[in-house]
């Protein structure tokens, strides 16, 4: 026997039914490897669906009975950053579809956040202009998200979309699914920097900020955000090497 659950402030569930039609016929893929994220037109607004993949078949019970799904969880963090001004685009609904088994389809739907590029231009980008700015008007939002309570595990390049208006740059944060919310040491914000870039420049450049705001020491937050970052790139290639070592031997 199967059953949903379906939540929304704003839709209603034929509404959100219409969106899923209009999700299935659009071609406007945003990449994603794992999931299908498309944007679409609906009643003068541009929304996000994102279907998240059907999960494996632990995960399906542990999502039916112990854990909220990645669609509950995106819709729920958004709510928090919403109430707490932090950017992120607005959440909209989300779908969970059960089977006997347990989940096994959801999707969540947001608003579509205008943006001129995201944190990875900032790192790779070499005609971009204003980087400096960019990156201490950044690390001013990273404290404002700490000061909340807010670490966010997927804080990759991608997942940070930029808006310039004038002098001042607005930060969004998308795919939401992973975050914790704690009171959170000083040792872990700074940690929280680590998948942004492998580039230290960068570090110096949001470490100083970084550390005028919170009132601490300037060499130790730029250092220690520094050696966060190469244990992090360090095991990223290493895990990068085996899995490419583990393709050779499954070929041969």
């Amino acid at each position: 026997m199967s059953r949903e659950n379906f939540v929304s402030d704003s839709l209603s569930r034929k509404r959100f039914q219409e969106i899923l039609l209009l999700f299935d016929q659009s071609s406007r893929q945003l990449g994603d490897d794992r999931n299908t994220i498309k944007v679409i037109d609906y009643e003068g607004k541009k929304l996000v669906v994102k279907s998240f993949r059907t999960p494996n078949f632990i995960n399906k019970i542990a999502y039916r009975f112990f854990r909220k799904s990645k669609a509950a969880r995106s819709y729920y963090n958004a709510k928090y950053l919403e109430k707490n001004n932090i950017g992120t685009p607005s959440p909209v609904a989300y779908l969970e579809q059960f089977s006997g088994v347990g989940l096994y389809k959801s999707y969540y739907v947001s608003e579509y956040a205008k943006h001129d590029f995201t944190y990875r231009e900032v790192t790779n980008d070499k005609n971009l202009e204003d980087k400096e700015n960019i990156l201490v008007q950044f690390s001013q939002f990273m404290f404002k998200m700490h000061e909340a309570g807010v670490y966010f595990l997927d804080h990759s390049p991608g997942n940070t979309l930029i808006k310039k208006e004038g002098e001042t740059y607005h930060f969004s944060l998308v795919d939401l699914n992973r975050m914790k919310f704690y009171d959170i040491p000083y040792e872990d914000r700074l940690k929280n920097f680590e998948r942004l870039s492998p580039k230290k420049w960068m570090y110096e450049i949001m470490g100083k900020e970084y550390a005028r705001i919170s009132g601490q020491d300037e060499n130790y937050t730029i250092e220690t955000m520094w050696k966060h970052t190469q244990d992090f790139q360090e095991a990223f290639h290493k895990k990068k090497r085996l899995k490419k070592k583990l393709k050779g031997i499954l070929r041969k």
